[in-house]
């Protein structure tokens, strides 16, 4: 490049640069159209698949069900599940079950995929969205996840709401875990482009530095995720939005497991909704796909990174939530399963009627 500096004249100099400048416009913009191109067709295959399973039913739904041995009751296909999962909670492999078992159980999984992952739906959307959850009976039952906040059914004058259920992490290794996600993927699907591709920082060295990647205001995600669609949810250190999160928790959600504890979580589902989970524990335990997504290139972090996170408020708050989950998943597992030799049982049923009136 040095040499034809030398041998070209100005002008040409010039010329060569706006040629450069021109193809680079026309390449990012055809590379913009592409993407685009890209959208649009992956939202034509999804309209397609849609429309294809709606007539499937139209057509079988009925003689399809009737064929199956212990066929389930009409309040059970009416069910429908929301996992609004939380990133880096180990939800890809929770769902990678979901997704194994719905031919066999009989139920549709769908995936909520918002635009570039936002978890802040618009009210228009929201009612749309309520709208396909509650009516859309050709997908009933139903298990619908994706990376988008609690949205309250009742708002919208629903009589029959969703079952909520989730999973959240420790604060420091959930952001930890997505630090590394960013940079290096996971071993899901290895040769996606990340967001932070190249930056080779060790998630130490930004704590050391004081990087935005791993500030204190970045573990700010459980706590608004469980909150909802309030503004304040969002307003990172709420006071409000923590008392929020915890209400939901237990007065919105079926279970909420953890994920240190995912088998015990896995487990009490296929228990509580064996409709859906049958088979869980068993596929979970043996299957491909149960730990199939794992960061790459995760280092953990040191004593001192750990210490100064632990000195913010953020992670103060964030920490009592999640301690506050455990707490509440402990207390359900201890009235469910019981530990012997190392392995979980679930209890038996401890309840029965009697003194029933009138007699005929």
């Amino acid at each position: 490049m040095g040499l034809l500096r030398v041998m070209m004249p100005p002008k040409m100099q010039l010329l060569a640069l706006l040629a450069f400048a021109v193809a680079m416009f026309f390449l990012e913009n055809q590379i913009q159209k592409l993407e685009e191109s890209r959208g649009k067709l992956e939202r034509a295959i999804a309209r397609h698949e849609v429309r294809e399973i709606e007539q499937r039913h139209t057509q079988d739904g009925l003689r399809e069900r009737d064929s199956v041995a212990s066929s389930p009751s009409e309040g059970e296909d009416d069910i429908v599940i929301i996992y609004n999962r939380v990133p880096k909670t180990a939800s890809t492999s929770f769902t990678n079950i979901a997704y194994d078992l719905c031919g066999k159980n009989h139920y549709h999984v769908l995936h909520i995929n918002t635009t570039k992952n936002n978890p802040v739906m618009s009210i228009q959307d929201q009612v749309r969205f309520v709208k396909n959850v509650t009516e859309w009976r050709e997908m009933k039952p139903a298990f619908y996840h994706g990376h988008v906040s609690f949205l309250d059914f009742t708002k919208f004058g629903v009589k029959r709401k969703p079952i909520y259920i989730n999973v959240i992490r420790d604060p420091i290794e959930r952001l930890v875990s997505y630090y590394y996600f960013l940079r290096f993927g996971d071993d899901y699907r290895p040769g996606l482009r990340r967001r932070k591709q190249g930056d080779k920082k060790t998630f130490d060295e930004c704590v050391s530095a004081g990087g935005s990647d791993c500030a204190p205001e970045k573990l700010w995600l459980q706590i608004p995720f469980f909150c909802g669609h309030y503004s304040e949810c969002w307003n990172v250190g709420s006071q409000w939005a923590l008392e929020q999160a915890k209400y939901n928790l237990v007065n919105e959600y079926m279970l909420v497991g953890v994920t240190e504890e995912l088998e015990d979580f896995v487990m009490m589902l296929e228990a509580a909704l064996p409709r859906f989970f049958k088979g869980a524990t068993e596929l979970y335990k043996t299957g491909k796909k149960s730990h199939l997504r794992k960061t790459s290139e995760k280092k953990p972090p040191t004593k001192e990174s750990i210490a100064k996170l632990q000195q913010s408020a953020i992670w103060k708050m964030e920490n009592e939530f999640y301690e506050f989950a455990l707490e509440q998943f402990q207390f359900v597992r201890a009235h469910a399963v019981r530990e012997k030799d190392g392995e979980l049982y679930l209890l038996a049923q401890n309840f029965f009627y009697e003194k029933i009136y009138p007699k005929n």
